[in-house]
């Protein structure tokens, strides 16, 4: 099975916004690093990027840009609030002591990330 070339191109792109905006989210999140407004700027061209990755992925495969379907809506508003989660346990248990409190929040975090590919996929 070969990839598709928009598929690629989503993948780079996505690849690169994603490491762009978590290593801007480090940057402000580390008092020790002393950069957040870098930092802050930093998060912004890389999720500024990934929306310019779905952009061109839909231009790409020739999917109407202005019509997204309620699962998809969906889908993405689990992944932010799965990622989200996941990071903030990741604090509260590196950063902030709190471990059993950290691992709580994580793995609801990696449950809703998980909980996106049968929503996606469905279950057969």
């Amino acid at each position: 099975m070969n990839m598709k070339k928009s598929s690629f191109v989503a993948m780079i792109m996505g690849t690169i916004g994603g490491i762009l905006a978590a290593l801007g989210m480090c940057m402000c999140l580390q008092p020790e690093w002393n950069a957040f407004r870098p930092g802050a700027i930093m998060s912004c061209i890389g999720l500024v990027e990934l929306l310019v990755t779905v952009i061109v992925w839909r231009r790409m495969t020739i999917n109407d840009p202005n019509r997204m379907p309620g699962k998809i809506l969906f889908s993405i508003a689990l992944g932010i609030v799965g990622a989200l989660l996941l990071g903030v346990g990741m604090c509260f248990a590196m950063m902030w002591g709190k471990m059993m409190f950290g691992i709580i929040i994580g793995l609801a975090g990696i449950i809703s990330l998980l909980s996106i590919i049968p929503i996606i996929r469905g279950i057969k």
